[in-house]
């Protein structure tokens, strides 16, 4: 794992403003730094050694000088590649997966992608051709973002690094911001930055003077829903299964320093966890964060897998006063808004891995996606027969199975259980049923928007583009692969792997690896029929039944609890920090000119007279206050009056 930047075009000073960029990223690889220029581009890159440690420093040029590359990530199947690149006559000078990825270039150009089994972005200089590559991995584990500047093109692993450049102002996108209050996450190639774009996952970007082309070179696809499905026998798939996410982890084991393991108590990295165990020379590391709320602590189920792998286990607390000091650091790592304080834990849990020398952590992000883990599939599937079935009896006790970690709803009348989940029959037909009530819901904190964004955002729907941007095949496809579909290829990308993921973890110059996000797995996912992965309102039997001899029996039955965090909880009340009174005051709101300053104080008022229990409130509360923060952090809006209180 590493950052980079770079440019295409002529560039005055290019050593200069590259290692501008490079020190903007600094904390992606802390290890050392290196730089390249040609007459007319240039590449930075910040390392952080995890294999090859000696003779794997980037840039990275080929024997003859022509082929350059940055690359952030890894290929964790170089080891078979560069045994049959070998085979065929190439000669290695390093034991790096960085130089197996300038042979296979030399050999097959930008096509080269299609074999890499990795999480990886890479700019790869082609001096014989005068072109630049950029390529990002399959499901959008490792970020890369670009802009132009007149004939000038750059691209770096954060934005912020692309601040450096001369020219290139922070500004918040409206458009942006609407899409993250209604769909958590910005649809990329659009980012938070006005004018600032992100290479959308499975992409490869060819830059040359004069042209700049993107084309896909995979693409998720489930079968149409009238054909038979390729896995019919249920244990034969099971063994498949383990087999492919045994192989999966192997790989991720690879590198040149110790892997630890996230352990969250549930099901997905309980699994890794197990799997990568019996891996570990030396035994494994695994690490886990603990909340002061029940609601939200899973450390007795922590300490049992710890107990049943006999791991070195560590554990970091996060209360309400954690989240709120850490979040505007958090804020600039995401480099956008977000609805939810989730990041912040996994912040302070990468925190604690490098405390404790590690460098790399197995974790068990994609299995939800991959398997139909969500509660959302639950209900979309209730939701969908209730609204055949209107006069079934057993609606009501349908919708009390879907949350069980939700007491409150128990006591709920049938009628308002039907009309929290939509469940009235309306929509069948629409590609986003299986999320209509999330994104309603969500969209109801734009509610605190000022007159002028909305004025500006007039006539715009969020979700109305994203259902634009599904592929032709969607509406053959299973309903609950839809459903998959729109979790694996927006939210996953957009916010799992972005907010949570790659920018919490770097941000300590920590590497997550996600065996579930193998793409051998994820197709084998794929093709499996609905009822395997979702089987009556058993989310991920066929995971549950392939794994189950991994996991003491309290893990491996256990219900999904969704990972939480305390959210509008953690800035209100006895020693609520300066910054959250600052950041919300009408000064400070009026400056930004993107809330109701009036609406703003009345929802800062109820938050701090009682919790908030309501989803709106909640996501309201975060996503007004972290666009503050993110205002103040990259445009400067706000800093002063937040200094002046």
């Amino acid at each position: 794992m590493c950052g980079f930047g770079g440019y295409f075009g002529t560039v005055r000073d290019g050593r200069a403003l590259l290692k501008g960029m490079t020190a903007a990223i600094a904390h992606r690889g802390p290890d050392e730094q290196g730089f390249f220029t040609a007459e007319a581009a240039g590449l930075g890159h910040a390392r952080l050694s995890i294999v090859g440690l000696s003779d794997g420093q980037q840039p990275m040029s080929d024997a003859t000088g022509e082929l350059t590359i940055a690359f952030n990530g890894e290929i964790f199947n170089y080891v078979e590649l560069r045994e049959e690149l070998r085979a065929k006559g190439r000669h290695f000078r390093t034991g790096s997966d960085t130089e197996v990825i300038l042979h296979l270039y030399d050999a097959m150009g930008e096509d080269c992608v299609s074999l890499l089994n990795g999480d990886f972005a890479f700019a790869l200089w082609d001096g014989r051709r005068r072109r630049m590559v950029l390529a990002r991995d399959r499901m959008g584990v490792r970020p890369l973002f670009y802009t132009r500047q007149g004939e000038r093109f750059y691209f770096a692993s954060e934005v912020k690094a692309l601040l450096q450049v001369p020219g290139v102002a922070a500004e918040l996108d409206p458009v942006a911001l609407d899409q993250i209050f209604t769909l958590w996450a910005p649809i990329a190639p659009r980012t938070a930055f006005r004018d600032v774009w992100e290479l959308e996952p499975a992409s490869l970007m060819i830059v040359q003077e004069g042209s700049v082309s993107t084309r896909s070179y995979w693409s998720l696809d489930y079968p149409d829903r009238e054909v038979p499905p390729r896995h019919r026998d249920e244990r034969e798939a099971a063994e498949e299964l383990r087999a492919l996410l045994t192989d999966a982890t192997r790989i991720r084991m690879r590198a040149d320093v110790p892997v630890g393991s996230y352990l969250s108590g549930g099901l997905d990295s309980s699994i890794t966890s197990a799997l990568a165990a019996g891996m570990a020379p030396g035994g494994l590391r695994t690490f886990s964060v603990t909340f002061d709320s029940a609601e939200h602590d899973e450390s007795a189920f922590q300490l049992e897998m710890a107990r049943a792998l006999g791991t070195q286990h560590s554990s970091v607390a996060c209360g309400a006063g954690d989240i709120a000091a850490v979040f505007p650091e958090v804020i600039r790592f995401t480099e956008r808004p977000i609805l939810r304080t989730a990041p912040a834990p996994l912040y302070k849990l990468s925190g604690l891995v490098r405390e404790a020398r590690l460098k790399v952590v197995l974790t068990g992000e994609g299995a939800d996606e991959i398997f139909a883990g969500y509660d959302i599939f639950k209900e979309a599937r209730v939701r969908r027969f209730c609204g055949r079935q209107p006069g079934s009896r057993i609606r009501p006790h349908l919708f009390r199975k879907l949350y069980p970690y939700l007491p409150g709803l128990r006591q709920q009348s049938a009628e308002y259980l039907a009309s929290f989940f939509g469940a009235d029959g309306s929509g069948l037909e629409d590609p986003l049923f299986s999320h209509r009530p999330r994104l309603d819901g969500t969209a109801a904190t734009k509610l605190f928007f000022s007159g002028d964004l909305r004025a500006t955002l007039s006539g715009y729907d969020a979700a109305e583009e994203l259902a634009a941007r599904l592929p032709a095949a969607f509406a053959r496809w299973h309903p609950l692969h839809q459903a998959q579909y729109l979790e694996a290829r927006f939210l996953l990308p957009g916010y799992i792997l972005s907010s949570q993921g790659d920018r919490m973890a770097m941000a300590h110059g920590i590497e997550g690896r996600f065996p579930f996000l193998d793409h051998r797995l994820v197709e084998f996912a794929a093709g499996l029929p609905p009822q395997m992965k979702l089987k009556g309102l058993v989310e991920k039997h066929i995971l549950r039944d392939a794994t189950k001899d991994l996991l003491p029996p309290a893990i491996g039955r256990r219900p999904k609890q969704p990972y939480r965090a305390p959210d509008s909880q953690s800035f209100v009340g006895p020693g609520a920090r300066d910054y959250v009174g600052a950041m919300l005051g009408s000064a400070a709101i009026g400056a930004g000119g993107l809330f109701n300053p009036k609406a703003v104080a009345k929802l800062h008022e109820k938050c701090s007279r009682q919790p908030a229990s309501g989803f709106r409130d909640n996501a309201a509360f975060v996503g007004i206050l972290s666009t503050q923060l993110w205002l103040a952090a990259f445009t400067g809006a706000g800093q002063a009056t937040a200094k002046a209180a």
